[in-house]
């Protein structure tokens, strides 16, 4: 033997060893890649482990609220006394009164069709005076012209005749009545000379017919005729000549039409009421019509008319408001802004006009802060309706607020000069928090329109309410009026450069439809707020 040991594992064995070897390597690799964990802990606190890490330290506020971001500062404008007395500053309480619910429409200024006449002649002939002008103020009863007529002169000629063949036969008639009496006629005779006297009473009373009707009075058969045959044209109502086509010299009929005649204290407004607003707006509700021409006039009227079939493409209803208009401000085809009530609503704040200050595309007010006489706060506010010295403040304001009714002019100056801001915009909104990177861009709501030949597309836009929106307009053709976009309610107009975006800003305050068209209102849509 030679002393040599030969070992033989199994192969089970030499598996389970294989395994143990690998088990082990991948354990040690596991531990080296760990990464190691810091220590966080003060002496004598236990330490954090791995199955235990630390979380990650929350966000203070200066006030000590864990989560909640620091509101960003107002605009807060400090005086001293003196400047406040030197500026006339004076501060008036927020009013509250009880508001309508008020559907806001534009509308167009058009004649009172049961006031407008086309006067005509009553006969056929050659004018030969006019006495009515363009544009002046007529009476009823009036004479506008007079006309040279040759079928007037035969109706009176015949008028005459007749009356002269009556009384003939009126003198006939009473001859035969004597004879008749004393017996040198037959009764027979008599009753003949009757029945002629009896048809010419007819025939007189029928040229006499012929001769009003013609517009002359032939009551005097005996009248000087030298100007039998002219007929005055007389002014059927008061009212204001808007349309001249009478000229010496013209040949008319009773079809051709002479003048135009619109009595002008009192007009319609013709506005488009959306299908959704159908059922807030009902006959005899009252409404309230203003113009930017005259923008401290507020002319009160009715809701006289609903048409009862709505347009296919627009998906409106015309409504007719009748307004009086005693000094003729109103102009036929002038634009108004038309809010129709349609019921009791929530209460209104109401602030007074010299209040408001316009800042960029904005609208602010200056509150004074409680307490202190010298300092105050710029608000951002949304408008509503106004009348006489005071204006609706939809948002911006409360009940206990004082705002500065005069020397607002003064503060934001002071603010321009100071070249203050306030990080979020509005004083109004600055003590909530703000949102951070993307939420705050999603709180915007977009929309896009394009003006092509068709019109606005789409025609109707869908926003929420309380959000603010971006719309952006593209005029895409030359060939319409949509040269720019006119949204009336919002007091905001813009021109529209060919194939060039224009953004439009504005934060929609209420549900319902705000309206927007061309400057010459022929393109029409609405945004319809939600």
């Amino acid at each position: 033997m030679t002393g040599e040991h030969r070992w033989s594992l199994s192969p089970a064995v030499a598996a389970a060893a294989l395994l143990s070897v690998l088990l082990i390597g991948a354990g040690g690799t596991y531990l080296i890649m760990q990464p190691r964990i810091p220590r966080t802990t003060k002496p004598g606190m236990p330490e954090a482990t791995a199955s235990q890490p630390t979380a990650p330290a929350t966000p203070r506020s200066s006030s000590g609220a864990k989560g909640v971001a620091s509101p960003p500062p107002a605009i807060v404008v400090t005086l001293t006394r003196d400047a406040v007395l030197r500026a006339g500053i004076e501060v008036s309480g927020v009013v509250t009164a009880a508001g309508a619910d008020h559907v806001r429409l534009p509308g167009v200024v058009e004649p009172n069709a049961y006031r407008q006449v086309a006067v005509t002649s009553l006969v056929s002939g050659r004018v030969v005076r006019v006495s009515a002008q363009l544009g002046d103020r007529v009476r009823r009863g009036q004479a506008l012209a007079r006309i040279d007529s040759p079928e007037l002169a035969d109706a009176r000629t015949k008028y005459i005749a007749a009356t002269a063949m009556l009384e003939a036969h009126d003198r006939e008639r009473q001859r035969t009545q004597k004879l008749v009496e004393i017996g040198a006629a037959s009764r027979q005779e008599l009753e003949r000379i009757h029945a002629e006297h009896a048809a010419q009473t007819a025939a007189v009373e029928s040229a006499r017919a012929r001769l009003q009707l013609l517009g002359a009075v032939g009551d005097d058969p005996a009248a000087d005729t030298a100007d039998g045959a002219t007929v005055t044209v007389a002014a059927p109502i008061d009212g204001v000549v808007t349309d001249r086509l009478a000229n010496s010299g013209l040949n008319v009929d009773p079809a051709v039409k002479l003048f135009s005649i619109v009595d002008l204290s009192n007009v319609w407004i013709l506005a488009d009421v959306y299908e959704k607003d159908l059922s807030r707006v009902r006959q005899d509700a009252a409404a309230t019509v203003t113009t930017a021409a005259y923008p401290g006039l507020s002319l009160r009227g009715r809701v006289s008319y609903i048409d009862p079939q709505l347009n296919p493409g627009t998906r409106t209803a015309r409504a007719r408001i009748e307004v009086a208009n005693p000094r003729g401000e109103l102009r036929f085809g002038m634009f108004a802004d038309v809010s129709i009530e349609t019921g009791q609503g929530a209460p209104a704040m109401l602030v007074p006009k010299s209040a408001i200050q316009n800042v960029a595309d904005r609208q602010v007010v200056y509150v004074r802060i409680p307490g202190d006489a010298t300092t105050f706060v710029q608000r951002d506010v949304r408008l509503g309706t106004s009348s006489d010295d005071v204006v609706e403040v939809v948002s911006g304001v409360n009940a206990r607020d004082f705002v500065v009714s005069k020397g607002s002019f003064f503060l934001r100056a002071e603010v321009e000069r100071l070249g203050l801001r306030a990080e979020s915009g509005s004083a109004a909104t600055a003590s909530l928090p703000t949102p951070i990177g993307a939420a705050a861009a999603a709180e915007v709501q977009t929309a896009r329109i394009a003006v092509t030949e068709k019109g606005y597309e789409p025609e109707t836009v869908t926003l929420r309410a309380g959000v603010p929106a971006r719309l952006t307009v593209v005029r895409m053709t030359d060939k319409t009026c949509g040269t720019e976009i006119v949204f009336p309610s919002l007091n905001i107009k813009r021109a529209l450069p060919l194939k060039e975006p224009v953004v439009i800003e504005f934060t929609p305050a209420r549900t319902g439809d705000i309206a927007f068209g061309c400057g010459m209102n022929m393109l029409k849509g609405a945004v319809v707020v939600q």
